[in-house]
C-alpha cells in the first residue's frame, strides 16, 4: 500500500503545487485586501488597492508555461496577450470576490477546512488517474491516501485552497438562498427546453436585395449623416505600418522534391522496410502516423476525392504508387475493402519548400533577420528592402485588437506587437502562411471619429444601406400581398428572388437565429401561419411554422420533482454568473500593464552592454 502511495505522490505533488502557487498569487499579491508582501511596483490597480507587478509578471509566466505544456507548442505573440489578458481578469475576479468576503465578515472554522479537505479534493486532484475507480473519482482512495504518511505532508498546502473554496461557496450559498421555483416557474422552463418548432424563413435584407443603383448617394446626404452620427463612427486606435515580406510560397520544385521523396520511401518499403516503421519515422499525418499510418477503417466518399479513388481501385496489400492529394503526396496499401468501406493505411509526404528553393528562402530570411528585424531605427526597413530587392508594402489602418490582413492573407501577431511597439520601431521576423514579415510602425492613429474625408466611402454605404433598407420595406409588403393571394411562402419568395430557408425543430433555448423577436414570433404562431413581415435591426424577415412541438405536460409531472432540483440548480449558477458579472462591471479598474511591457527591441537596446561587445 506504501508504494501505490509513493507512486501517486509525483503527479499529487505537481497538482497541488500548481493549485497552491494560484493561491498564493491572489493572497500575497496586494488585491486580497491583506497589503501584499512586495513592493509597490504596479501594473494597475483593483477597487483602490495595487496589483504588484512581479506577482502579475509570474502569475503570467506560470500560466503560459502551462499552456506550453499542454499544448506541446511555443506561444506566439496574440496567444501569449491572449493568456495576459486572462490571468488580469483573474485577478479581478479574485478581486471583487474578496472584497464581498470581507464586505460580508464571512468566515470559516477549522473544522469546516478539515471537513472539506476530506470530502471536496480540487477538481483538478478528482482527476488524477490514482483516484478513479472505473473512470469515476473514489472518494475512498482519495481519503487513504490523504491519511497516508505522504498525503499528510500536503494538507498544509490543501488547507489554503480549501479555505479559498469554502469562502466562496459560503458567498454564493447567502447570495442564492432565496432561489425557489414555483410550479408554474417550473414548468416554463420545462417548457422553453422541450417545447419545438421548425419553420421556414424568409429574409428581405435591404443591401442584398435593393440594387446600389436604385438609391442614388448625394455628397450632402453623406455629410448630414456624418454630422448626426458622430458617435456611430468612433474607432479605437490603429495603427498604420509598413513591412518587408520574403514570399514563402511553394512552386514547381517542391512539387518535385515532394514527389521524389515519395517515390524514394516507396522503395524502401518494397525493398523490405516495414510500411508501419516508415509511416512513424516520414509521415507528417502525425494522428496516423503514430499507428503506423493506420487510418482505420472508413466509409467510401469519407476521403478527398483522389485518396478515395485510389482506396477502392488499388489492389489489396499493395504499397500505391505517389498519390497526389490537396495535402501533398500518399503512399496508401488497403489491407481490407468490403462493399463500401475499407481499411487502409498511409504516408503523407506534404509540399514543402525544399532544396535549392529553401535554401534561397531561409537565406533571404536570414538577411531580414539580420539587417532589418528588432531595430529601433526606422531606416532598417528600407536597408533590408534594398538589400533584399524587395518592395516595401504598406498595411491600412489596423485597429487595436484586430489581426493584419495583406492581401488575402492574415498574418498573425503583426496586430499585438504594433501596439507595443515604438514609432519607427520594426518586429522581429513573424512567419505567415505565404511569407516571412518585418513590419515596422509607422504612426498611431488615436481613438475617436476620424476626418470625413477618411471614411467617407465608408460612411456612404452606411448612407446607401439605411435607403435600401426603407426600399425593403416595399418588397416585404409585395411579399406579404403574393402570399395573401394564395401563393406559398416559398413560391413568393423565389418569384421576388429572396432567400428562403427551412430550420428543422428548435426549441426556445436552442434556436438557430440570436434574435429574440423572430425565436418569440415563430413559437407564438399556430402550424401552417404566416407572419406579417418582421421588422428588426438585421433585416425583415417572414416565417411560416411548419411544425409545433408542444411540451410534454404529463412528463413534467412525473419527473417535476427532480426537474425542479436541476433547474434550481441552473438558476443558482446563473445568479452567480450575473452576479460576479455586476462586480466585475461596477469594479474601478486602472490598467498600466502595458508601461512595463517591452518589445525584443526596446529590451535590448535597455540592456546594459556585454563584456567584450562593440557597444
Amino acid at each position: 500500500m506504501m508504494q501505490a502511495f509513493r507512486n501517486a505522490a509525483k503527479p499529487v505533488v505537481y497538482v497541488i503545487t500548481i493549485t497552491f502557487l494560484g493561491w498564493m498569487i491572489f493572497n500575497l499579491s496586494g488585491i486580497s485586501g491583506q497589503g501584499g508582501l512586495f513592493t509597490k511596483t504596479s501594473v494597475g490597480s483593483i477597487n483602490g488597492t495595487a496589483v504588484d507587478a512581479r506577482v502579475y509578471q509570474q502569475a503570467v509566466q506560470n500560466a503560459i508555461t502551462e499552456r506550453q505544456r499542454t499544448t506541446g507548442t511555443s506561444l506566439g505573440l496574440e496567444d501569449v496577450e491572449q493568456v495576459r489578458n486572462q490571468v488580469w481578469e483573474q485577478f479581478i475576479q479574485n478581486a471583487v470576490i474578496g472584497d464581498e468576503i470581507a464586505k460580508y465578515h464571512i468566515g470559516v472554522t477549522t473544522d469546516q477546512v478539515a471537513d472539506w479537505i476530506r470530502n471536496v479534493p480540487p477538481q483538478d486532484l478528482q482527476a488524477l488517474p490514482d483516484f478513479q475507480t472505473e473512470g469515476h473519482f473514489d472518494l475512498a482512495k482519495y481519503q487513504r491516501w490523504l491519511a497516508s504518511p505522504i498525503g499528510q505532508q500536503y494538507i498544509p498546502m490543501l488547507e489554503q485552497q480549501a479555505r479559498d473554496d469554502l469562502l466562496r461557496t459560503k458567498l454564493f450559498t447567502d447570495i442564492t438562498s432565496d432561489i425557489y421555483l414555483s410550479d408554474a416557474a417550473l414548468w416554463e422552463r420545462y417548457r422553453d427546453v422541450n417545447e419545438k418548432v421548425s419553420m421556414s424563413l424568409t429574409a428581405i435584407i435591404g443591401r442584398n436585395a435593393v440594387p446600389d443603383s436604385a438609391v442614388p448617394v448625394s455628397d450632402a446626404e453623406v455629410e448630414a449623416y456624418y454630422r448626426s452620427h458622430l458617435k456611430e463612427f468612433s474607432r479605437p486606435r490603429a495603427a498604420f505600418m509598413s513591412f518587408v515580406a520574403v514570399p514563402r510560397l511553394l512552386d514547381a520544385s517542391d512539387s518535385a522534391a515532394a514527389l521524389a521523396r515519395a517515390e524514394d520511401l516507396r522503395e524502401q518499403i518494397i525493398g523490405g522496410l516495414a510500411f508501419a516503421d516508415v509511416a512513424k519515422r516520414e509521415s507528417s499525418d502525425t494522428t496516423s502516423a503514430k499507428n503506423g499510418g493506420d487510418l482505420g477503417t472508413f466509409a467510401k466518399g469519407k476521403m478527398v476525392a483522389e485518396f478515395d479513388k485510389a482506396v477502392f481501385s488499388l489492389p489489396l496489400n499493395t504499397v500505391s504508387e505517389p498519390v497526389k492529394t490537396g495535402f501533398g503526396y500518399h503512399l496508401i496499401e488497403v489491407t481490407k475493402r468490403s462493399g463500401d468501406s475499407a481499411t487502409a493505411r498511409h504516408i503523407l509526404i506534404p509540399f514543402e519548400l525544399a532544396g535549392a528553393h529553401r535554401t534561397q528562402v531561409d537565406a533571404a530570411t536570414d538577411s531580414l533577420q539580420r539587417l532589418g528585424a528588432a531595430r529601433l531605427d526606422p531606416a532598417a526597413l528600407d536597408t533590408v528592402a534594398r538589400a533584399l530587392h524587395l518592395p516595401v508594402g504598406h498595411t491600412g489602418p489596423v485597429q487595436e485588437g484586430s489581426r493584419v490582413l495583406v492581401g488575402t492573407y492574415v498574418v498573425p501577431d503583426a496586430g499585438v506587437w504594433a501596439f507595443q511597439a515604438k514609432l519607427g520601431e520594426t518586429s522581429d521576423v513573424i512567419e505567415g502562411e505565404a511569407a516571412e514579415y518585418v513590419f515596422r510602425l509607422d504612426s498611431i492613429q488615436p481613438a475617436g471619429t476620424p476626418a470625413l474625408a477618411q471614411i467617407r466611402t465608408g460612411v456612404s454605404v452606411v448612407v446607401r444601406d439605411s435607403k435600401k433598407d426603407e426600399k425593403a420595406k416595399a418588397i416585404a409588403a409585395d411579399l406579404e400581398s403574393r402570399i395573401a393571394k394564395g401563393q406559398s411562402l416559398a413560391d413568393a419568395s423565389k418569384a421576388l428572388n429572396l432567400p428562403n430557408k427551412t430550420f428543422p425543430l428548435f426549441s426556445r433555448v436552442t434556436p438557430p437565429l440570436t434574435t429574440p423577436k423572430l425565436v418569440g414570433a415563430a413559437f407564438g404562431l399556430p402550424k401552417g401561419q404566416v407572419s406579417t413581415p418582421i421588422d428588426t435591426p438585421d433585416g425583415i424577415y417572414v416565417i411560416q411554422v411548419l411544425e409545433h412541438q408542444m411540451a410534454d405536460s404529463a412528463d413534467f409531472e412525473k419527473n417535476k420533482i427532480r426537474n425542479r432540483g436541476d433547474m434550481i440548480q441552473s438558476v443558482k449558477q446563473d445568479r452567480v454568473r450575473t452576479y460576479v458579472t455586476a462586480l466585475r462591471t461596477d469594479a474601478k479598474i486602472v490598467d498600466d500593464r502595458n508601461a512595463l511591457r517591452k518589445t525584443n527591441a526596446e529590451a535590448e537596446a535597455a540592456a546594459p552592454p556585454q563584456p567584450g561587445s562593440s557597444n
